[in-house]
């Protein structure tokens, strides 16, 4: 989904869709602050529903990984370290800084956050790279942001009650665990 499909998805749903117009509102407002507030909600939904990166980093002894040394290998913003293998480590400032004991090739599996949505993006060129399920769920709470200092719509609270009911429900795993039964089984 490009965010201009969520800025016509947003704006359908709050009544304030004009497809003529290149902003798809006619409300300055709305149009104004739109990517800011998806952008918060993207992130939101992205601590949810975590989008896993893996990364291979050739190391030397004694090198000190950050993870701004992670974000240029992997062109993402990353928010947490899963799993560090392939090298002896020492990790230090809680896992964010990584102290290499060996030369080797560090293997990093993280979760990262998406492409940030600022006022530069363009509507056709961004594609979200969240999951179905999440994506069905941040037009309401991008809804309930863009309306809650408007006292006629009762302050977005409709949309972000239904967003937070939707929220509770949304499944974090991309996977459900599995057993195999080798050999059969006898009762």
């Amino acid at each position: 989904m490009t965010l201009k499909e969520m800025k016509s998805k947003v704006f359908r749903l709050i009544e304030e869709i004009s497809p003529e117009n290149p902003a798809l509102t006619d409300d300055p407002d709305l149009a104004a602050k739109f990517n800011d507030v998806a952008n918060q909600v993207l992130f939101e939904l992205s601590r949810m529903k975590k989008l896993a990166r893996y990364v291979e980093l050739p190391v030397k002894k004694g090198d000190i990984i950050t993870f701004a040394d992670i974000e240029s290998a992997c062109g993402y913003e990353v928010y947490q370290l899963r799993l560090a293998r392939g090298v002896s480590l020492d990790a230090r400032a809680d896992g964010t800084v990584l102290k290499c004991l060996e030369d080797g090739i560090l293997e990093l599996d993280l979760y990262v956050y998406p492409e940030r949505i600022t006022d530069k993006t363009r509507d056709t060129a961004y594609e979200f790279e969240l999951s179905p399920d999440a994506l069905e769920i941040m037009p309401y709470g991008i809804a309930a942001d863009l309306l809650k200092s408007d006292v006629s719509a009762g302050g977005g609270a409709v949309y972000a009650a239904r967003y937070e009911s939707m929220l509770g429900r949304l499944d974090p795993r991309y996977r459900m665990p599995a057993v195999t039964i080798e050999g059969g089984l006898e009762l």
